[in-house]
């Protein structure tokens, strides 16, 4: 076969009829052989660099839970005996330490907590992990008849941990990231799409933490959109472009995404060692939470309705009212002078009674420092025209009708702060959609309405992902994917998130 290959037929004289084509036959390449030397060193500088990762990232999370527990001990050993007890409550740490680091190990790597820097999730999960390695040592120690005179090592540690590794997580997340920009490191992608979904991902993907995303343009299914990225060319060009602007990853970002050209795209993309990932749309979310229906002729997939029910009802209604109690208990200095100035800055009520849909359409009396005048209702309609929020929303950003005081009030969103007793209440939660007016609710979609199966939120992912600046289907989106992916630790992520997504003051008006 090997000398078949080898043969050049001779060429056809003038004139003369084309010979009838042997079939061509390739040389046999064995994709086993060995490596050059040069790709093996590669390769080995590759699996060092994973290695440092997977180590640094181990001896981080070891101090970081040490660290827990010896706070935990300590601040324990204050509020006793008004001493700190160094020593004692590092030897206390020094006994547990092993059994409690290699279950967060194993949860951590479980959770993806160590894979690459662009697959490694975030607060969310490392939240989610620590509660399940404090229930792992919880269970433990009971089947292992250990007494104690209370819990508190364990819910103590929980939070500390949460603060000191979720700190030191984001350190590191930080200082490599920067590290990583200062070598000039950037993964150098594409997006692929139609229309403005693409510049909503791309704004999306600007600041990304875990990787650089240097966004090199954009491919087009369609006719050039105006979307004030760079152009590539079309679909039909996608090869030329992997090839000549060197992408590493090309991201599509087209909810209504041709499946014979995914396929056609990915197979190019795999063939050039290029990554392909994709933006979810609204199905990509619901299908999380698909479950198999066995037995039938097609398979099929049953979207199960996400109403926080049973157990999942009742930890995030006990989180929500002890949450919410210690909140108000001790921000009452601070709603005192914040009731003091909304008086004083004009005439009217402190408490705004906002009467907004909540779980399953049903009105309630929304709580908010009022921030506008009192004819801040009768004067809605005349402002319409100016209106700046997309879809069913209506926002303003110098809207005349907010005093000054209430302006300061929602910069920093401090106007929501009496929803904590709506949260007592049970008409919201600390983490949910947010209740929009009734206004606003008469123009949704039948679509958008999913959102109202479970209780409002004083905070959620709008939030903490770009708040006013966001398009409103797509923040419909981002609910969608809270209540298919709820969890306690979620709800801890998102309002540890909301502190500097607050100060920071991004989309809020």
């Amino acid at each position: 076969m090997a000398e078949a290959s080898t043969q050049i037929p001779e060429p056809p004289t003038q004139r003369s009829p084309a010979p009838a084509r042997e079939p061509v036959v390739l040389p046999s390449v064995d994709v086993r052989r060995k490596r050059p030397p040069a790709l093996s060193f590669l390769l080995r500088m590759e699996t060092l660099r994973k290695g440092t990762r997977v180590v640094s990232l181990l001896v981080l999370d070891f101090a970081g839970l040490l660290a827990a527990l010896v706070v935990a001990l300590m601040v324990k050993s204050v509020l006793r005996h008004g001493e700190w007890a160094w020593s004692i409550s590092f030897e206390e740490a020094r006994r547990t330490i092993a059994f409690a680091y290699l279950v967060t190990v194993l949860l951590f790597a479980r959770s993806g907590l160590y894979a690459e820097r662009a697959q490694r999730p975030g607060l969310a999960r490392i939240v989610s992990s620590l509660f399940q390695v404090t229930v792992v040592s919880l269970i433990f120690a009971l089947v292992n008849d250990q007494q104690y005179s209370s819990y508190y090592i364990f819910y103590g540690t929980f939070v500390f941990a949460v603060a000191i590794l979720g700190s030191a997580r984001w350190g590191y997340e930080a200082a490599t990231g920067a590290l990583l920009r200062a070598a000039g490191y950037r993964r150098r992608a594409v997006l692929v799409g139609s229309g403005r979904h693409i510049e909503d991902v791309a704004h999306a993907l600007t600041d990304e933490v875990h990787a650089p995303v240097e966004m090199v343009g954009f491919i087009s299914l369609t006719p050039r959109p105006d979307n004030g990225l760079r152009s590539l060319g079309r679909i039909e060009d996608v090869a030329r472009v992997l090839d000549v602007y060197r992408i590493q990853e090309v991201i599509i970002a087209d909810p209504d995404f041709p499946q014979e050209r995914a396929v056609e795209l990915v197979d190019t993309c795999h063939q050039r060692g290029v990554t392909v990932r994709i933006a979810p749309s609204t199905m990509e979310i619901l299908v999380q939470r698909a479950e198999f229906v066995p037995g039938a002729s097609v398979p099929l997939f049953e979207l199960r309705p996400p109403v926080f029910d049973g157990v999942d009802f009742f930890l995030k209604r006990t989180f929500d009212i002890v949450v919410s109690a210690f909140l108000l208990l001790i921000l009452s200095p601070l709603l005192a002078v914040i009731a003091l100035g909304v008086r004083l800055s004009s005439r009217g009520p402190i408490i705004y009674r906002s009467f907004r849909p909540g779980i399953g359409g049903e009105p309630f009396a929304c709580l908010k420092f009022r921030t506008m005048f009192t004819d801040a209702d009768e004067r809605q309609q005349e402002l319409e025209q100016f209106n700046e929020g997309s879809g069913a929303l209506f926002k303003i950003r110098m809207d005349p009708r907010v005093t000054r005081v209430g302006r300061v009030l929602r910069n920093y969103s401090l106007d929501e702060l009496p929803q904590l007793i709506n949260v007592l209440r049970g008409q919201m939660s600390l983490v949910g959609p947010r209740p929009l007016p009734q206004r606003d609710f008469d123009m949704l979609d039948d679509w958008h309405k999913k959102r109202y199966l479970v209780l409002p939120g004083i905070t959620g992912l709008w939030q903490i992902s770009g708040r006013s600046e966001l398009d409103f289907d797509d923040l419909v989106r981002l609910d969608f994917l809270y209540l298919e992916r709820w969890s306690v630790g979620l709800d801890l992520a998102i309002l540890l998130k909301t502190i500097p997504a607050v100060f920071s003051r991004r989309g809020a008006f």
